[in-house]
Order: C-alpha cells, then structure tokens, then sequence
C-alpha cells in the first residue's frame, strides 16, 4: 500500500484538535499520513492555513449538507474548493429517516440536489453510514442498498466497515455489492461492538482487515476511532504502522 493512500478521520483526535489545530496537524504528519478527513468544515476556522502548514492534504471532508438551503451549500462547496477538497461526505442522517422506501427516497433526493450544486464548484458529495442504516430492512433489502440505487451516479459512498459490523452485516458482502459507489471506507478495527470505547487500533481486533481492503481496493483509507479506552494518537499511529507495513493490495 502506498503511504500516501492513507488518511485519518480528524473526529479521532478531536480533543487535541480542539486545543491546538496545527500542533496537532503536525503531529499527524510526523506520524507519517500524508492526507486527512476534517469534519466540521465550516466551523473548523484557521483549518486551511493548518493543513499548509502540515503538508497534508484533505481529499474528503465531512459536513452537514443533505436538506440544506442552497445559499448555504454554495457557501460550503465553495470553501471546499478552495481548500482542494474534492468531496464533502454527508456524516449522518437520523435513523428514523431510513424506515420507509419513500423516506430513503426523500433524503437522496436531497444529496443528489447537492450534488448539482457541488458540480458548480467542482466537488462532489459524498454519504457515511453509521449502523441505523444497515440495522433497517425493507422488503428484504437493507436501507443503505435502496438508498444507492436511488443515488446521481457522481454521488459517493464512505463504507463504514466497523458499523457494518455491529449491524450484523459482513462489510465484505456490502462492500461486493456496492462496488464502485464505495469511494472511501473507514477502516476501524474492534470486537464489533456498539461500545464506541471498545475500538482499537487497526490491526489489533477482529475485523478482517486484510479481505475488506482487498474488497475495495480503489477506495480511499480513512483510519477513525470513534473512541477508545488507549490513547487515541498512539492508535493512530499503530494504525499507520500496520497497514504501511502490511503488504495490502
């Protein structure tokens, strides 16, 4: 795997980014990442002249878009591209939303309307699933499967692979069936539990790493924990070593 391939999810080391945002930039790129995923865009000010200062890159971002007044999505889209970020992921959408085909319709309708906008910017979108959507079943289908076929085919996927986990599901399967409109996965490792804190540096649990990986070998890396019970930048880092080192296709 190619170092550079690799990014972190920002959300992991929120507390130190709170404190000190290009400390802690810095700090990811001593690790050895060469690429990041901020959340929180719009609020995280003082973030571009950071990842300059870091020599990171933010290929993917994370920001409320999905039902947004258009004014403010020109306003997001726009910054987006001015800081090089070619798709903003969607972070969440509420679980009572993904009960009813014509719910799940509703919602990519939206997405796909930001995407419209986000073409005049040059940027794409993008949606991250938590476990809601792949834990809600409709006529035998899972949420998550309704919700892409419904999507703009510039419209992206980030694979959270552990929550595919703790709904039950076997993320290589999902990862088959969604194929190319998986344009990024969180790579988090674990037990597999709801426990947030149960979450440990990739290659320290038990997810099957090396076979989600090789499912979408043309997905973006983004290593996250939500939370953890060790020091979460330790965790970062061994998740670096493991999979710079790992020999993955």
């Amino acid at each position: 795997m190619n170092h550079s391939e690799l990014s972190v999810q920002l959300y992991t080391v929120r507390e130190a980014l709170h404190d000190d945002l290009t400390g802690t930039l810095a700090r990811i790129a001593e690790i050895g990442y060469r690429r990041v995923e901020p959340f929180d865009l719009v609020e995280t000010i003082g973030l571009a002249d950071a990842l300059a200062s870091a020599g990171l890159a933010a290929p993917t971002a994370h920001q409320d878009i999905i039902g947004l007044p258009e004014t403010e999505l020109h306003e997001i889209f726009g910054l987006a591209d001015a800081m090089g970020i070619a798709r903003v992921m969607d972070p969440w959408v509420t679980p009572e939303r993904w009960q009813s085909t014509e719910s799940i319709a509703a919602i990519a309708a939206e997405l796909n309307e930001a995407a419209r906008i986000a073409h005049d910017h040059g940027v794409a979108v993008g949606y991250h699933n938590h476990v809601h959507e792949l834990e809600s079943v409709i006529d035998g289908r899972l949420a998550l499967d309704i919700f892409a076929d419904m999507l703009d085919p510039t419209v992206g996927l980030e694979l959270d692979t552990y929550w595919v986990v703790v709904a039950g599901q076997d993320p290589v399967d999902v990862l088959d069936r969604l194929g190319e409109r998986v344009v990024a996965i969180h790579v988090k490792d674990g037990p597999g539990t709801a426990e947030i804190k149960d979450q440990v540096a990739v290659g320290s649990g038990s997810l099957s790493i090396r076979e989600i990986l090789a499912a979408a070998p043309n997905a973006l890396r983004v290593v996250e924990l939500d939370d953890s019970r060790g020091d979460r930048f330790q965790a970062i880092a061994d998740s670096y070593a493991y999979l710079a080192t790992g020999n993955f296709a």
